[in-house]
């Protein structure tokens, strides 16, 4: 990857995730991988542990699991992240959806189509996806998806 590229990925990780994402997701020292389309364009990043991100036709990523732990792990709580308890932790690692009624705390800036990391409240990123709730949603609601699950970590 070169260093133009690398500087554009972490300028969007940054508008999307907030401050610190872009070095979050691609620090300097890390060896990542990015498959291009036949454009040209970034399609996936990937590191030794898995995905990072994908890059979609529309300008936002979508995280991997790895993504998301470099995320969690960077970013203050709870920045970009749904937290749940143990009662559906099982499922959601399994890839499974989450639902609004046990989400038990989210990032204020979470608005539908966001991506973000499911956490467990213990602090273990379970999967990743995209809500499909705001923020104030998720903890109004007793019924609903707040989270639509792409990948969860036992996948």
């Amino acid at each position: 990857m070169t260093q133009d590229e690398l500087a554009r990925l972490r300028t969007i990780a940054d508008y999307q995730f907030g401050a610190g994402a872009g070095a979050a997701l691609f620090p300097e020292d890390d060896a990542l991988t990015v498959t291009h389309s036949t454009g040209g364009r970034p399609r996936q990043v990937q590191a030794e542990a898995g995905r990072v991100v994908s890059y979609g036709t529309d300008g936002r990523f979508t995280l991997g699991v790895e993504g998301g732990r470099r995320l969690v792990d960077a970013l203050p709580a709870p920045a970009a992240r749904v937290v749940v308890g143990s009662e559906s932790e099982p499922f959601v690692r399994e890839g499974k959806n989450v639902f609004a009624k046990f989400v038990q705390r989210v990032d204020d800036d979470v608005r539908p189509r966001d991506e973000v990391a499911v956490v467990h409240e213990s602090g273990d990123v379970l999967a990743v996806g995209r809500a499909e709730l705001a923020a104030d949603a998720m903890h109004d609601f007793d019924t609903g998806m707040a989270v639509k699950v792409r990948a969860g970590a036992d996948d």
